[in-house]
Formats: structure tokens, C-alpha cells, sequence
């Protein structure tokens, strides 16, 4: 039997996994609802304040940060909330910028934790693409990453990508994928004319079957304004692609634990 991984998802891309007895932190995002000046006019809007406090989640053993270029992955207190995390993975540009307990991971490059079984979780860093094809100088670096080891899921979370082609890439380098915490929602922003900054929830259906993930935990489709998809859209896109059985979709406060036998 595989050791489980619980997911509790705390509103947009900001989740609390637990895992072979780590925990582990994604994006924080801990600010009440308000708007964001990004310049030329651009501006992001969060609509709902995190369903826990930095102070209910309490101590992580690492924080993984897909990039903090974007304050819907890294708002003003979930940067303050860096400041007290052992172990931040994240991306060259983010460990340049913030410092501290941040450590840049190369693409495919990986960080092993000690478990406190004496075990080893392997985090490991994947590409992600954070809109079409050509934008990667609009949208800055991006990180995703797979944790894997002994006894436990295979978990691949997504970061902000918007490609099929990463997540084919992916699935190459890590056929099994037990659990696919996938950042959906079709993002749009007036930085990008054209196209989503984030999976739609077709593609993310796709995505599934790209990695024959056994169950999907989609995160970031919730609580901001510049999704353009939400529950529903995820419900009706995995429905009519067979894979209802697949999705587990969380509100806000809720959690999940996924428990896997042993292939």
C-alpha cells in the first residue's frame, strides 16, 4: 500500500499537501480581497481571502513557488510568510529577487527532504509555461514540480502552465503520475491578447489523460477576478471527457486524502 497525500486547498493556487510526513506549502496567497497595480493600466483583483491565516497553517517544511512574479502566486503577506519557512523551491529569477531561505532548482534538477520515517521525498523541478508559445519574455520564468519516493504518490503540480507540449513533456520523463494538481481556471489578462496564461478546463482534461493521472485536485480557478473558468467549467469538461471519476474539486477550506495500493 502507498502511503496517502492530503490536499487542502485554501483558494487559488495556495494548498497545504501533507506527504510521507512533510508539509508542504504551494504559492501563498494569504491577502484579503483587493486589486493589484501591475502598470499600463493592468490590474489583478482577489475576490476572496485565503480560507486559512498564515498563522492557522501554521509551520511548513518548504514552501514550492512557482514564481513570485505575479501577486496571485505571491501576494504581500505570503511574502512576509517566506520569512519564517526553512526551505522555499522556486525559480532563478524568484531566489534573485527574494532571497532569504529561497533556493533556485534548475529545470529537472532535484531537492530530496528527509521524512521523518527516514525516508526521502524527491521534489523535483519540471518545466511550466505560463502562456502561449512566444510570451515566455511577458510572463517571466515558471517552475512546476513532481515529488516522488518510496511508498508514496507520485504528485505532479503544475505551477502556472498553460502547454499540453510541458505537461507531454512531463509525463516522458515520469510515466506514472498518481495525482495531478493541475493550475486551471483559462487566466486571462490584457497582457496576453490572445490565448489563456493558464490551462482551460478542456485542456486540463487533456492533461489528465496526457499523464493517466489517477485522480486530479485542480488548484487556481478561484478567488480572482482573471479567471475566466471555474468549477463548473472543470465539472462539464471532465464529464464529457469520461474523467468525471477522476476530479476531486475543492472549495476553499476543503481538503482531500488520496490513498493509493501499491502497482
Amino acid at each position: 500500500m502507498k502511503l496517502g497525500i492530503e490536499i487542502h486547498a485554501l483558494g487559488g493556487p495556495t494548498a497545504v499537501v501533507s506527504i510521507g510526513g512533510l508539509r508542504l506549502l504551494t504559492d501563498p496567497t494569504f491577502d484579503g480581497p483587493g486589486k493589484y497595480r501591475l502598470g499600463a493600466g493592468r490590474e489583478l483583483v482577489k475576490t476572496a481571502a485565503a480560507a486559512l491565516s498564515p498563522q492557522q497553517v501554521g509551520p511548513v517544511d518548504a514552501v514550492l513557488l512557482s514564481h513570485d512574479q505575479h501577486p496571485d502566486n505571491l501576494d504581500t503577506a505570503g511574502r512576509r510568510y517566506l520569512a519564517q519557512v526553512p526551505l522555499v523551491l522556486t525559480t532563478a529569477a524568484a531566489e534573485a529577487r527574494l532571497a532569504g531561505s529561497c533556493r533556485a532548482v534548475g529545470v529537472w534538477e532535484h531537492v530530496d527532504l528527509v521524512r521523518p520515517d527516514g525516508g526521502t521525498l524527491r521534489i523535483t523541478r519540471v518545466p511550466a509555461q505560463h502562456g502561449p508559445d512566444g510570451t515566455e519574455h511577458l510572463v517571466g520564468e515558471v517552475a512546476g514540480f513532481v515529488l516522488t519516493g518510496a511508498d508514496l504518490p507520485t504528485v505532479y503540480i503544475s505551477g502556472d502552465n498553460a502547454s499540453l507540449d510541458v505537461v507531454r513533456a512531463v509525463a516522458e520523463r515520469f510515466p506514472t503520475i498518481d495525482v495531478a494538481m493541475l493550475f486551471a481556471g483559462a487566466a486571462s489578462t490584457a497582457l496576453i491578447e490572445h490565448g489563456h496564461l493558464t490551462l482551460t478546463s478542456a485542456e486540463a482534461a487533456t492533461a489528465a489523460r496526457i499523464l493517466g493521472a489517477w485522480q486530479v485536485v485542480p488548484l487556481h480557478f478561484d478567488s480572482w477576478q482573471h479567471f475566466t473558468e471555474g468549477a463548473a467549467a472543470l465539472l462539464a469538461a471532465f464529464t464529457d471527457a469520461g474523467l468525471r471519476d477522476r476530479l476531486t474539486l475543492l472549495r476553499p477550506g476543503d481538503h482531500t486524502a488520496v490513498v493509493l495500493d501499491s502497482v
